[in-house]
Parts: structure tokens; C-alpha cells; sequence
């Protein structure tokens, strides 16, 4: 009968081993949908590839600004959640960790109670009678009296021997706790770890987009898929804790009475769990013998000093052992008394509860969130994170697309200033353009000027860097002066001295 019940216990157990098996993998699930609607969003990206005008440059910048910020807004609650919901259940397992070491304090005192008390009646109380009965050898009485003593000092061991052993309970209580210890402490230390991860790609993800570097948008990318990976497996492992923690809190007095059921017997483990006044203690009756016993023994040793040491002298060493003995014997009665009683247990039971039941589950939920969160924040950088490299991309196309000698090209400056072995610019209008309009072309009179060569060249070398040959005046449009080759100069000249023989003053002195 008990083997079949232990195989259905066992059978059970693999049955919610499988429960939460399916649990877990609702978040490789949920994971891989995740994948496919990044993917399809990716696809869809750089298929449909939109007109890039310059009215709508600036609102796709925008948007994808505040996609940004929302994202890390979201990113920042997840991990004050995760805060909060680490902290709960790290607190409702320790509190679990101490109710389980308290009770084991108990228990293994109890023990050490009975074996010590068992070992006085045994071997302490043995010898100092075995030491009467030769002094009393004489009185028949007074050896009836040490027979009746030694029959009651057999009556105590025998009801405490009647009383559980908790080693193996014990032994299990330690293994539990310092289990439970192990993981928890590596559970904590990775959803730390995990936050800040989440911390850092978030700041990251700000940095590189506010930088405009690509290198550190690839970064994100990577980093993003691999977090969002962190956060679904967060996610179904905290789903596959909370239920299974659950299942057990719904009714824990049924699965510990299952597991114990070996070691103790069903009312023992129904006292400790209720612990109602309807219930008997099951230990009674073994404590009220050892009380009346110990009580008869402590009668009859005060006789034994009263009538029995006058006569005898050399026994008062042997009856004041034996009745310091018995004073020990009383004062661990009173310990054993209160330790079996089940409000000392009960309360550890009810705080273990309490600490995985309560703190624990809530804080599982609030990693839960965490978790949905997370993978939301980091789904809408990795759909951020094409846009803006799109964006980068078309940035840089504009810039190549302006003519790089153009002279008020701020691209072609830098380039200048960086590479100046570069050949020197061309003019709107050189030299070299215009040598076949100069005869066509005749400067105007209003606008000739008599400064020397010198400073036209000086004034060239100012505006431009270097000098330019240019036949068309500009400066009735607010441009530098024009500079002229010395060819070109003495033809303008030539032609000026002509049209002044040709006309003559006009207003003599």
C-alpha cells in the first residue's frame, strides 16, 4: 500500500515536472513570435523604401528621437520594477531560509534532550545506585527502595525513547535551507547583473543615436537581440516559479504531510500543522510519565536522606548526586515540554509561508513585469535602430551629392583643410573659360578701377586663398574685386589709352 502511494507521489511530481516544462517553453514561444515580427518589420523596412524629400527628413528624425526616449523610459521603470520584485523575493526566501534554520534549531535541541537525559538515567544514575546498593547491603529495605528507583529511571528512558528522533528531519531541513541559499544568492546576482545590462544598452542606445555613429548602432542591435533573448527567458522561468510556488501554497499541509509521511507519523505532522486546541499532543502521555516518575524518584530520595544517612554517612556523596541528577532531569522536562509543544514549530511553518507565499510570489509577478517591459523597451530600439541608419545613410548621400569645389561647400572646406596638397580651386569664371569672350566683352568705363595690381592680387589672395584670373567684374554685387592676368591687364589698358586719343578731354583746364 505504501509503495503504491509512493509511486503515485512520484508519478505526480513528474507530472508537474512536465506542467512546468510547458510553462517554460510558452516563453520560447512567445520569444520566437517576437523574432518573426522583427523580422517581417525589417523586411517591410527595406522593401518599402519611401521618397526622401527634405520636408520629411526632419519628422522622420523626430520620430525616431522619441521612439528612442519612450524606449528608454520603459527600459528605466522595467528595471525599477525589477528592483522591487528582486528585493521582495530575495527577502521572502531568506525568510523561508530562517524559519527553516529555527525549526531545525529546535528539532536538533530536542534531540540532544532526550539523548542526554536517556544518558544520565542510564549510565550516571547506573553507577551511583550500583554504590547504595553495596552501603545498603545490610537493609533490606533501603535496597527495595533502590530496586523501585531503578525501575522508575527505566520508565523515563522508556518514554523517551517512545518520542521522535528529528535527525533525519534535520538533516533534511539543513539540505533544504542550504540549497534554497545556493540558488537563491546566484538568482539575485544575475537579475542585478541583468539590470544593469539593461542600464548600460539603454544609455548606449541614447549615446549612439544621439552621436549619430554607426559603429555603436550595430552595438545596439547585437546587444538589443541578445537582452531581448535574457528577458524572454526571465520571463518564462519566473512564469514556471510563480505557478509552481503557487501550486504548493494552495495546499502545503497536504504536500509535507506526502513528503513526511515516511518519517513521522500523520498525527505528529497534523499537530505541528494545525496546531488547534481541538487536537491532543500527541506527546502527553510519554511527558506525564516521565513528570510522575521523576517526581516518585525525587519522593523517594528524600527519604532515603532523611531515615537513610543517619545510619548511613558514607552514602550522603551518592544521594546528593543522585538528587542533583534528577533536578538536571527536571529542568530538561520543562525544556523538552515546551520545545514539543506546537506553537514554536507552527510559527516557523506560518513564517516560511509567509516569506515564499507571499514575498516570494509577489516578487516573482513584479519580475514577470520586468520581464514584458524589458523585451517591449528593447523590440523598439531594434525597430529604431534601421531607421536611424537609414536616416545616417541618407545624410551622407546629401553630402556627397553637393559639388565638392564648390568654395561655399562646407564638406569641401574641411577637405581642404585637411588635404592641402589638393589642387586649387576653380573660379566661377576663369581664365581659361573666358579667353574667347574678350573681345566681346568689353569692361565697362563706371567700373574700372585705378588700384595697382598688387592689391587686386593681395585682396584675391584674402578672399579666395589663392589668386584667380576672372574677365567679369564683381563687385557692384557685393563681391571681392576682380583680378586680371598681366595680359589681360595691359590689353584693358591698351584699350583705355585709345578711347582717350580718340575723344580727348572733354574738359580742358
Amino acid at each position: 500500500m505504501f509503495d503504491w502511494l509512493r509511486t503515485f507521489q512520484i508519478w505526480c511530481s513528474c507530472r508537474e515536472k512536465q506542467s512546468l516544462l510547458l510553462l517554460a517553453l510558452v516563453g520560447a514561444v512567445f520569444l520566437g513570435l517576437n523574432l518573426v515580427f522583427l523580422g517581417i518589420y525589417l523586411i517591410c523596412l527595406c522593401c518599402c523604401k519611401r521618397e526622401e524629400e527634405s520636408e520629411t527628413k526632419r519628422p522622420n528624425l523626430c520620430c525616431i528621437t522619441w521612439t528612442a526616449v519612450v524606449a528608454g523610459l520603459i527600459c528605466c521603470a522595467a528595471v525599477g520594477i525589477g528592483f522591487y520584485g528582486n528585493s521582495e523575493t530575495n527577502d521572502g526566501v531568506y525568510q523561508l531560509i530562517y524559519a527553516l534554520n529555527n525549526a531545525n534549531r529546535t528539532l536538533s535541541e530536542i534531540d540532544s534532550l532526550v539523548s542526554n537525559t536517556s544518558v544520565q538515567m542510564k549510565v550516571a544514575l547506573e553507577q551511583h545506585l550500583a554504590r547504595l546498593n553495596e552501603i545498603f547491603a545490610t537493609r533490606g529495605d533501603y535496597v527495595q527502595t533502590l530496586k523501585f528507583l531503578q525501575q522508575m529511571a527505566g520508565n523515563i528512558v522508556l518514554q523517551l525513547s517512545g518520542l521522535p528522533v528529528w535527525n533525519d528531519v534535520t538533516v533534511d531541513l539543513s539540505q533544504v535551507a542550504g540549497e534554497v541559499g545556493y540558488v537563491e544568492y546566484y538568482r539575485w546576482l544575475s537579475y542585478l547583473l541583468l539590470f544593469i545590462l539593461d542600464l548600460v544598452i539603454c544609455l548606449t542606445a541614447c549615446l549612439g543615436l544621439a552621436k549619430h555613429s554607426k559603429c555603436l548602432l550595430i552595438v545596439i542591435l547585437c546587444c538589443g537581440l541578445f537582452t531581448l533573448i535574457l528577458s524572454w527567458s526571465s520571463f518564462a522561468a519566473d512564469v514556471s516559479g510563480a505557478v509552481g510556488t503557487s501550486d504548493f501554497c494552495m495546499a502545503p499541509d497536504k504536500f509535507i504531510m506526502n513528503m513526511t509521511q515516511s518519517d513521522l507519523s500523520a498525527e505528529i505532522v497534523r499537530y505541528y500543522l494545525y496546531c488547534s486546541q481541538s487536537l491532543t499532543n500527541p506527546f502527553q502521555q510519554a511527558l506525564t510519565i516521565y513528570q510522575r516518575s521523576l517526581t516518585t524518584m525525587q519522593i523517594q530520595i528524600q527519604g532515603l536522606m532523611q531515615f537513610a544517612l543517619p545510619l548511613f554517612p558514607t552514602a550522603e556523596r551518592d544521594l546528593l548526586g543522585i538528587q542533583q541528577l534528577l533536578n538536571k532531569s527536571e529542568g530538561s522536562l520543562h525544556q523538552l515540554t515546551a520545545m514539543l509543544d506546537c506553537r514554536g514549530l507552527h510559527k516557523d511553518y506560518l513564517d516560511a509561508l509567509i516569506g515564499i507565499c507571499y514575498d516570494g510570489v509577489e516578487g516573482l509577478l513584479y519580475l514577470i513585469l520586468f520581464s514584458l517591459l524589458a523585451a517591449v523597451s528593447f523590440s523598439t530600439v531594434i525597430c529604431a535602430v534601421p531607421r536611424a541608419w537609414k536616416h545616417l545613410a541618407s545624410r551622407d548621400r546629401d553630402y556627397d551629392d553637393i559639388d565638392e569645389e564648390d568654395p561655399f561647400n562646407p564638406q569641401a572646406r574641411r577637405i581642404a583643410a585637411h588635404n592641402p596638397s589638393r589642387g586649387q580651386l576653380r573660379s566661377f569664371c576663369s581664365y581659361s573659360s573666358s579667353l574667347g569672350s574678350q573681345t566681346s566683352l568689353q569692361p565697362p568705363a563706371q567700373t574700372i578701377s585705378n588700384a595697382p595690381v598688387s592689391e587686386y592680387m593681395n585682396q584675391a589672395v584674402l578672399f579666395g586663398g589663392n589668386p584667380r584670373y576672372e574677365n567679369v567684374p564683381l563687385i557692384g554685387r557685393g563681391s571681392p574685386p576682380p583680378t586680371y592676368s598681366p595680359s589681360m591687364r595691359a590689353t584693358y589698358l591698351s584699350v583705355n589709352d585709345d578711347h582717350r586719343r580718340q575723344h580727348g578731354p572733354q574738359f580742358p583746364a
